[in-house]
Parts: structure tokens; sequence; C-alpha cells
């Protein structure tokens, strides 16, 4: 509820001729800059702009601490330094309010790099009291729900978006540097594919029909590589219909990249090279740490085989599987698993057995064939798929396929999921007939990659939950009433799987 108290204040500035909300102003410097540069912005005239953090006085000179975009800089204001205006204006003036300042760079009594104020300007009245200074805002529903005032009152907060859009553009330029065109593609699609999920329904008034939230932005992107570019990529957001926990939130985002002439194999490589390369670039080594382990991203990353594995562990051997058999597995292994069909059943397993010790990064390579509905078979075993998952931190990162180009075969294949949906699975996606014609003109060889975005900055930031590295995380809806205020007046009346490109 608005403070009464700030609110008359307010009232106080608009009495006094004074615009408590303005159109702009002329900042010249932020707060990381002048302590940087002190030495030779000592004794210059600056201007800058942010929300005051603290306040404190002693007698007629004010400290007022004052938070931008960079970080926190002191500012004094003495009265015989600033305007009388602006002296006059500290009497309206309260935590929270954002200021513009005119003064003189300078250092306080202790030593401490300041702005010594000539001219305060009021930018935006505060009506709301921000959270007590020494305890901050620890409260994960408030932080999640109101995330402005979590970047307000905790700097780590804001340095984990910073770093997120670090990491987006290095990877942005990788791609950028290597000759790939960045598309944008269908958010509304009249069939969705590209992995198995749970969709969101929507209806398109327009064309008198119902559509899909994408899943994926794979079968577009595929669609771009038979149309003749040889390079392509998306940072899409995409949306999957499913419970939320630490590593899943029902948007996300993703990169996914294509490259004609290429298989997995290449990828790997790829990966290794972009993947190390940008933990270099951000934290000056191959090493970082994450929940109190090191991660090395030092190439050539471990190579794991995921059938052979499993086998080597359980005894069981994966490659071959009904679904009468993989109901036998999850009643005799105790798997969690609502839909008991080969597919999600071998998904348990892996999830048992093999996820939990996968640390530093590692390639799982070669899927069962039934698991990999857009992928090649394995060179030399048709049981298997040229596909590899990519695991850091016993989370899975990427995605990669040496996709599926034959039509025929891709026909063969949507069948069977398509069985799978008559049987139950309402996560295993529809046919996609369009796509099926798009390939019958010849799609060349093709290597594609997913890589989830938000899960790859939860470990450079060495966060345990996805809701702390997506700026406006999905939340339940709050059950109170919209409080009446002075302003406002009465008010009006199942687990998802990783979030990379598929599955």
């Amino acid at each position: 509820m608005v403070d009464q108290f700030k609110f008359d204040k307010l009232r106080k500035l608009r009495e006094a001729g004074i615009n408590p909300y303005p159109y702009t102003y002329d900042q010249t410097h932020h707060a990381e800059e002048i302590i940087a540069k002190y030495n030779s912005l000592e004794g210059k005239s600056v201007k800058v702009a942010g929300r005051i953090r603290s306040m404190r006085h002693m007698g007629k000179l004010f400290f007022l601490d004052l938070l931008d975009e960079t970080g926190k800089i002191q500012i004094l204001v003495r009265g015989d330094a600033a305007s009388g205006k602006s002296i006059a204006l500290m009497d309206m003036v309260d935590t929270g309010d954002i200021l513009g300042i005119s003064g003189k760079v300078t250092k306080s009594a202790r030593g401490e790099i300041s702005i010594d104020a000539h001219e305060i300007t009021m930018l935006a009245k505060s009506l709301l009291t921000l959270p007590e200074k020494f305890h901050g805002l620890s409260d994960t529903e408030i932080r999640y729900r109101k995330r402005y005032l979590d970047l307000i009152m905790n700097p780590n907060v804001r340095a984990t978006f910073q770093m997120r859009a670090k990491i987006v553009s290095y990877i942005r330029n990788f791609l950028n540097e290597r000759g790939y065109v960045e598309f944008e593609t269908p958010v509304l699609q009249p069939t969705y594919g590209g992995a198995n999920a749970a969709p969101f329904k929507t209806y398109y008034n327009a064309l008198d029909t119902e559509v899909f939230l994408r899943i994926a932005d794979e079968l577009y992107l595929k669609r771009l590589i038979i149309g003749g570019f040889e390079k392509v990529y998306e940072f899409g957001h995409d949306f999957r219909n499913e419970d939320i926990d630490s590593t899943h939130n029902p948007e996300f985002t993703q990169v996914e990249f294509y490259e004609a002439y290429k298989d997995y194999s290449d990828y790997m490589k790829m990966t290794e090279e972009m993947l190390s390369g940008l933990v270099k670039h951000i934290n000056g080594s191959y090493e970082i740490a994450y929940q109190g382990k090191v991660l090395n991203f030092k190439p050539p990353f471990k190579r794991l085989y995921w059938v052979d594995e499993l086998k080597k562990i359980t005894g069981i051997d994966i490659s071959e599987m009904s679904d009468a058999d993989a109901k036998r597995l999850a009643e005799k292994e105790g798997l969690d698993t609502s839909i008991k069909n080969a597919y999600h059943v071998a998904d348990g397993l892996f999830d048992k057995y093999i996820q939990p010790e996968l640390w530093d990064p590692t390639f799982v390579l070669d899927y069962p064939a039934y698991m990999c509905p857009l992928t090649k078979d394995k060179r030399g075993n048709a049981m298997l798929s040229e596909r590899y998952e990519l695991f850091i931190a016993g989370k899975e990162g990427g995605n990669c396929y040496s996709e599926l180009t034959d039509p025929v075969e891709q026909r063969k294949k949507f069948e069977a999921q398509e069985e799978e949906r008559r049987k139950g699975d309402t996560e295993a996606p529809p046919s996609d007939s369009d796509f099926i014609e798009a390939i019958e003109y010849g799609m060349p060889p093709t290597a594609g990659m997913g890589i989830g975005i938000d899960r790859l900055v939860m470990i450079l930031t060495n966060n345990v939950s996805i809701k702390e590295v997506i700026a406006f995380p999905a939340v339940r809806p709050e059950s109170k009433k919209v409080s009446e205020t002075p302003l406002q007046g009465k008010p009006e009346g199942k687990k998802v799987k990783p979030e990379s490109k598929k599955k």
C-alpha cells in the first residue's frame, strides 16, 4: 500500500511547482566509471542519476547512497555547496526516490569517492517503502513475483542478469563469426514438434483455427536448410505445458543451430570449442566453482556411450525394448514413470543410474533409435541413433542429432509416434505432413544442436534454481485482491524433460 507520508511529500512537490516525474535528464556518468577514473575526474563536474538506497545526515550535511545500473556512489549534500532549491528539496526526498545529481567529483572526510552535489533534480518520487536495508529482500516468492524489487535490493541478482547477457552475446558472436544466419521462426504453430512435451494451446481468430505455442524451433529451422541456407540459428523462447521445478520453467530460452553437410561428430568439436571458449572468456580459466565443487570445461569433453554404460552398471540392454518389456522393467526398478512405454522407461533408467554421476561436461552418445524420431540411425547399428546430449553438473545442457533427411523413413517414424499418442503418450508430438513434404524436395546432410540457455546460465552463475536466472519466472497468481491506495482508489471488480531443442 502507498505510504501516506510519501504521498503527502508528492503533494508538496506539486504545490511547490516541481514536476516529480519529468521527461528527461542529461546523465553524463555512471558510478562505476567515476570510481574507476577518479584520478582524472577529481574536481570535475558530472551528472549522475539513480535510486537513493539510503540516507543519513549530520546537521545540514546529508549523505545519500545513489544506486545506478553500474553500482553505488555516495552523494554529499552540503548547505554551502548545494543550491538553495536543492537544500529545500531534501525535505521532500525519501529512500527509494530516483534523483539526478549535478556536482563535482571529490572524496569525503573518510576518503570515500563521492559527488559534492550542487543541483538536485527529482526524477521519480517513490510512493512505496523499500525493504529494510540491512536484512534486504530474501523471501523467494516475493523476489520472483516482484523481480524489480529484487533487482533494487540485491546487487548479486543484477550481476546474474548482466552475466546472462554476456553469455548470450558470446554465443551469438561465436555463430555469427562462423557464417551462421540468425532467424526468427513462428511461435504460434499449426503443428508443434521437435520434442516430446505437452504444448500450450491457443486460438487464432483471424485464421479461425487452433494453434500451439512451439515446444522447439527445430522443424522450421530445418525448412530453412532445405530452402538453401547452410548455417542457421535462433535464440528462441519455447513453451512446454508441464510442471515447474528447480531446472524447469514452462517458458524457457534455448539456442538452436543447424549446419548442412555436417554430422553430430562435427558438432561435438564445435560445441567443445564454443563452451570452453565461453567459460575462458567470462572466467579467465576453464575451471569454475559450482556448488562447492570444481567444473572443468577444458576440451576435449568426456564421451560416454549410453546403452553400453547402462548395460555395464545394471546388466540391462535397452537397445531393443518393447512396451511390454518397459512395463516389467518400470515395476522391477521402481521407476516413477507415469507413461510406461519404451521411451519413458529408458529415460527413467538413465535418470536413475547415469545422469546423477555426470559432473564435468560429458557427451552421452548414441541413444536407442526408438527414442529419436528425427535422427539418423547409427552407422553400422540400426538399433541406435547418432544423437548425443551434453550433461554438465548432472543437468542436461544440450542435445544434438545427425538429422534424419530420408522422407520415407521420417514418415515411418512420425507414424510410430502417432501410434504412441493413440496409446496415451500425450507428450509424443503429432505428425507434421508439411515438414514431410519439405524434406521430400531434398534435404542435405545436416547436424542440429540445441543448448538450453537458462540451465547454462544457472551453472555459470553458480545458481541451483532456474528461477534465479529467468527475469520473470512462472509463479502462481496472487490470491489477494489489490489493496486500495490513495492513487488507485477501489480496485475493479508432470515433470518436464530437459529444455534443449528436442527429446
